[in-house]
């Protein structure tokens, strides 16, 4: 229900009327390969159920954290993920955060943002400030809905991705993800 109360209050914001299914976070966090990561950061924590996978994938030693920009998803990983380092921000201020972690650059960036349900321009800074946090050879995963991808900023995304990255590529589907899903796995 909070993922559709927030969806209702602000469908741009939030993009998705239920949680991702286990299947979309066992795929996004085994692509990432999470175990190998030394920095790693969410854009977008929503309930806190892509935080909980990937504190159980990384290593000890692994620098993470999230960021979220609706409070009451931030209260909601909180209460999910206890020992989770959530800010409550825009992703676009993610350099802010591993300065403060004291981190040049992370290599893995997993997001939870409904880019292909964001306008043109905030897809591009989204997508050039991960870009710009990531260290050579860093990744950046986000998935989109199958039928999103259709549409004319499902597109766009693609295409700022794929001009972007020097590599992009797409997983399986998870047809049990309401809607369906598939990762983009973006290599810098």
């Amino acid at each position: 229900m909070t993922f559709l109360k927030q969806f209702l209050l602000n469908p741009l914001k939030t993009g998705a009327v239920a949680p991702s299914s286990k299947g979309l976070v066992e795929l996004i966090t085994d692509t990432a390969n999470l175990s190998s990561r030394k920095c790693v950061v969410e854009f977008g924590s929503g309930s806190g159920i892509f935080t909980e996978k990937i504190i159980e994938k990384i290593n000890p030693d692994t620098t993470f954290f999230s960021i979220e920009i609706n409070n009451n998803f931030v209260q909601k990983t909180k209460d999910r993920c206890p020992d989770a380092t959530v800010y409550l921000d825009s992703a676009l201020n993610i350099e802010k955060y591993l300065n403060k972690n004291k981190q040049d650059s992370c290599d893995c960036i997993i997001s939870g943002l409904p880019l292909a349900s964001f306008s043109k321009d905030l897809q591009a800074y989204l997508i050039d400030t991960a870009y710009g946090s990531l260290s050579d050879g860093g990744v950046f995963l986000t998935f989109a809905y199958i039928q999103g991808s259709i549409l004319p900023t499902g597109i766009n995304l693609k295409k700022l991705l794929k001009n972007k990255f020097k590599s992009v590529k797409k997983t399986e589907i998870v047809w049990k993800n309401i809607p369906p899903a598939f990762v983009y796995y973006c290599e810098k």
